[in-house]
């Protein structure tokens, strides 16, 4: 079966990655925004607040306590933040850790 995007999602899982963020962006920004639409576990946001680097985009991982959130944050997918339209699709749990490894050791 296919994996990654479409309106299907991963059933389940209380994990959204949320792309095409601008380089600007902070994690108590995102904290702020994704937490109106449920409780957050976990928010992970590479490259982080205090990396020297300098990217033109950035990539969060939000795990929420509730699956349920996962639809609600959808809904967020197009809504510019900051100058960008934010990409939201749900993420396999087990590839939360996966893809947050993954993007730390891309991204140097």
């Amino acid at each position: 079966p296919p994996s990654g995007g479409g309106s299907g999602g991963i059933p389940g899982t209380a994990v959204v990655q949320v792309t095409n963020l601008s380089s600007a962006v902070s994690s108590e920004q995102l904290r702020t925004l994704f937490g109106f639409l449920g409780d957050i576990e976990e928010l992970r946001l590479y490259p982080p607040d205090n990396t020297t680097l300098s990217f033109s985009s950035k990539v969060c991982y939000v795990k929420y306590r509730e699956s349920s959130s996962v639809g609600v944050a959808q809904h967020l997918t197009n809504t510019v933040f900051m100058d960008r339209a934010l990409i939201v699709v749900p993420c396999a749990e087990g590839e939360f850790e996966l893809k947050a490894s993954k993007c730390l050791l891309t991204s140097k």
